[in-house]
């Protein structure tokens, strides 16, 4: 299987290292200090105790990469309008494309079914540019577990033991394209479930970076701080119950667990990966990750007062940096 990996920072190069082992032929699409690195001495993936080292093709220009069997987009939202104007040369006439993003994708309604089938979100995709380059026959969801970072450019660190990755067809069926995918990433070491309910995926991991990230956003501490403070842990609880209420009024009930979360949150000195964006003057993904959320609660009749608040003066903190428009 020839799979370009759109984007190769921290999940996107521990995805391809994964695939890299598990027999996919790996190239990558990326620029500058992380281009360079790469093309010196390859990719560097470090999940202690294992060490992963690859030197895949890697480029910014997908001319030089060619048409591929499946692309992974693993760039942050904001980024993804910049990913449209790309990726023509990377597609052949069966070239599935995965988009491994947090927060609400910009695919959530295609092939939803129901009422609210096909209904767009143009605060995702503006003027519908990915529907019209990518489109819905080509798009598989994806979905990813592992607190991982980019320690420097072509050296990706992996914090958390426990590391997984959904990916799933819009329609939720399981085809051979999506099986195949997830087989060979599971073949590399991290585990891949081929899903047919790849949006109850997002919603749960949704309510983990909820939980972590509007906190995170306002105090630049990770969640083995906050959640030791009493208040901030009662916030937690009323975030899960608020984010699964929306998820189940649109036909995807999760158990939000909030208990196993703080236990487990407590534990990991890891900062959020807006967080780190936030540090380093970099664009928040603040669309997929704040706004669409609540826009989904509002469209489900769902209240959601303590995201309400805590969104809002974390959209305000990214203003105020000049990382949000």
């Amino acid at each position: 299987m020839k799979l370009c990996v759109f984007g190769a920072g921290a999940v996107g190069g521990h995805i391809a290292a994964r695939a890299s082992k598990g027999g996919a032929e790996v190239s990558l699409l990326v620029r500058g200090a992380t281009l360079a690195a790469i093309r010196a001495d390859g990719l560097r993936l470090r999940a202690s105790p294992e060490e992963i080292h690859i030197r895949p093709p890697a480029s910014d220009d997908p001319r030089d990469l060619g048409p591929q069997d499946a692309v992974l987009v693993t760039v942050k939202a904001p980024a993804l309008p910049s990913v449209a104007a790309a990726i023509a040369p990377l597609l052949g006439p069966e070239t599935s494309v995965a988009f491994v993003t947090n927060g609400i994708p910009w695919w959530y309604f295609l092939s939803h079914g129901g009422p609210l089938d096909n209904r767009r979100l143009p605060r995702l995709d503006p003027d519908e540019i990915l529907y019209r380059t990518v489109g819905p026959a080509r798009t598989l969801g994806g979905v990813v577990w592992s607190a991982c970072s980019v320690v420097s450019p072509g050296i990706v660190e992996v914090a958390s033991r426990a590391n997984r990755l959904a990916l799933g067809e819009l329609d939720g069926t399981i085809s051979p394209r999506l099986q195949a995918l997830a087989a060979i990433i599971t073949a590399g070491g991290l585990t891949t479930e081929a899903s047919p309910r790849i949006r109850q995926a997002v919603w749960q991991k949704l309510v983990l970076n909820l939980c972590s990230v509007p906190m995170g956003v306002l105090t630049e501490a990770g969640p083995n701080l906050l959640y030791n403070e009493p208040a901030c842990a009662e916030a937690v609880r009323r975030i899960a119950a608020e984010t699964a209420a929306a998820a189940a009024a649109l036909g995807q009930p999760i158990d939000p667990d909030a208990e196993a979360h703080l236990a487990s949150g407590r534990r990991l000195n890891h900062l959020p990966s807006m967080v780190q964006d936030l540090q380093r003057g970099r664009p928040m993904e603040i669309a997929a990750l704040f706004d669409a959320p609540l826009e989904l609660a509002r469209l489900a009749g769902v209240a959601t007062p303590t995201l309400d608040l805590l969104i809002a003066l974390a959209r305000l903190r990214a203003k105020q940096a000049g990382l949000y428009a």
